[in-house]
């Protein structure tokens, strides 16, 4: 099934379809496992994406989704998105580029490698800090019971509830949204809950 899905997205994209062609039998020679993720062909090891394959208006090519680890082959691989992408290099071939695809077979090689390997650049997670509104703290002032149940949430859902209230920029409408979101917080709810699930 992923291979007519694969084939479809390739005829979607006739100016690169020979070059698609060529860089997807590349990919299957490996032995991955071909899947559509996010819309575009990708090769996998193990259930983990390795290689990512795209066609674009003005280039096509190829994305490594931990393209940082690569040692050996790196000169045609660039950071699309500096400061923001930390592991995923892409490698992008324009109309007058020759595609040598022995030379891309060594970069995708040494990326099956890393993953057999286990090797990763794992996402830092950074915990942003809670701050408590004014309307919530004088709520916990007059309710132990409250405050005692918004310390048994999550951080997560701690955050989302200060939010709600800090966001809204009236007085009164904070105050509404206070009233509205205690007895959710009694009863150990986040403020999303209902949306889960959907």
């Amino acid at each position: 099934m992923a291979g007519s899905k694969v084939q479809e997205y390739i005829e979607k994209h006739p100016k690169w379809e020979t070059q698609l062609t060529e860089l997807r039998e590349l990919l299957l020679s490996t032995g991955m496992e071909e899947t559509i993720k996010w819309g575009a062909p990708t090769y996998m090891i193990n259930g983990r994406n390795v290689v990512g394959l795209g066609a674009f208006k003005n280039y096509y090519g190829l994305w490594f989704f931990q393209g940082a680890l690569l040692k050996e082959n790196t000169a045609l691989l660039v950071n699309a998105q500096e400061d923001k992408t930390k592991a995923m290099r892409q490698m992008r071939f324009e109309e007058e580029d020759t595609l040598n695809c022995e030379v891309v077979r060594k970069y995708v090689l040494e990326a099956m490698q890393n993953q057999q390997e286990g090797k990763e650049i794992k996402l830092e997670r950074v915990e942003k800090e809670l701050v408590i509104p004014a309307e919530l703290e004088a709520a916990f002032g007059t309710d132990a019971a409250f405050q005692e149940s918004f310390n048994k949430l999550s951080p997560g859902k701690q955050r989302e509830y200060a939010t709600h209230i800090s966001e809204a920029k009236r007085e009164a409408t904070r105050q509404q949204r206070l009233e509205k979101i205690i007895p959710m917080i009694k009863d150990g709810k986040g403020l999303y809950d209902k949306y889960k699930n959907c």
